[in-house]
């Protein structure tokens, strides 16, 4: 593909903000991670990034160093905690930071410190019914209600979203398979959502292709968007939440649910969720298999990508 084609896709990408009323837009910051971290590739990434009041970016990795942490000017700060951790998310408890984590292949969720050192491990409950063994126990995400109360997203695995209380005491489960609404096909990512006047569920029905509302009850209110493209985690930071969509693409919503934003778009479908797609088939602004997002204090747009080599993007708003 000659350059002139590369510049062009990489403005269409990033023109594609504009698109909607009450629009917002953004450009993309080039080479804005440092490229080998400690002095090694990224490497393999099916996790994704987070952000601590600090404003340093938390990558999860699948290689030896688990969590790679950048500072907020995209420099390498230093590698904690375990490897494999597919979602994450950062939670502060009488002062100080936590992170929540989902780790499917190791079937279990935990309480990181900071540092990386654990406080505890979640495994399956035998008493809810739905699984046979620990073996079918694949938790993709998990999130914290005001009152301590886990809810832990199974979408490897039996496609329920599990209630713990406080002290990790199984409560109930919900959802189930399937394709109608109050059905899960992969519930992949989980947010708390504050913004509408009491606590909501946020859940990525990844394979359904929508997103949508659960009370904490475990009672299913609306779909909020659907004829997404897989979206796959969510996070919300003041007005806004972030969806990374795996098919090549992310898209941000306001509080109303309304689409304010879509980035990265990529129009070749092979390269969409191709997690072994190689670097030199990268374009500057192009997103190929988005799996986390995050949004920073200035309301810029961290991305993490499903890649065999690791893949990261920061999209800066513009004012």
């Amino acid at each position: 593909m000659n350059r002139f084609l590369h510049l062009l896709l990489g403005l269409i990408a990033l023109a594609s903000t504009g698109t909607f009323a009450a629009e917002l837009k953004y450009s993309l910051a080039p080479n804005f991670f440092e490229q080998n971290p400690d002095s090694k590739p990224l490497g393999p990434c099916h996790g994704g990034v987070v952000l601590d009041k600090a404003g340093n970016i938390y990558v999860t990795t699948d290689t030896e160093r688990g969590i790679v942490v950048f500072s907020a000017a995209g420099k390498f700060l230093r590698a904690l905690g375990p490897t494999r951790i597919h979602a994450l998310e950062i939670r502060e408890e009488n002062g100080v930071e936590y992170i929540y984590a989902a780790r499917p292949s190791d079937h279990e969720v935990v309480k990181l410190k900071l540092t990386g050192e654990s406080e505890w491990a979640l495994h399956f409950p035998p008493e809810a019914g739905i699984y046979k063994d620990e073996k079918g126990f694949n938790p993709c995400a998990v999130t914290v209600a005001p009152d301590g109360s886990i809810f832990v997203a199974d979408g490897y695995g039996a496609n329920y979203v599990l209630k713990f209380d406080k002290d990790r005491k199984f409560v109930k489960a919900f959802g189930g398979p399937g394709e109608a609404e109050g059905k899960f096909k992969t519930c992949h990512g989980i947010g708390l959502d504050l913004r509408q006047g009491k606590p909501l569920l946020l859940v990525c029905n990844r394979n359904n292709n929508r997103v949508e509302y659960w009370d904490l009850d475990g009672n299913f209110i609306k779909v909020i968007q659907k004829d997404l493209r897989m979206p796959a985690a969510v996070q919300i930071r003041g007005d806004y939440a972030v969806f990374p969509e795996l098919q090549g693409r992310v898209t941000v919503l306001d509080k109303a649910g309304n689409i304010v934003a879509q980035v990265g778009d990529n129009p070749n479908e092979k390269q969409r969720a191709n997690y072994d797609l190689a670097p030199d088939q990268w374009q500057d602004g192009i997103c190929n298999s988005p799996h986390g997002a995050s949004i920073d204090k200035q309301g810029d747009l961290i991305v993490s990508e499903w890649s065999k080599f690791g893949h990261l993007h920061k999209f800066v708003s513009v004012k």
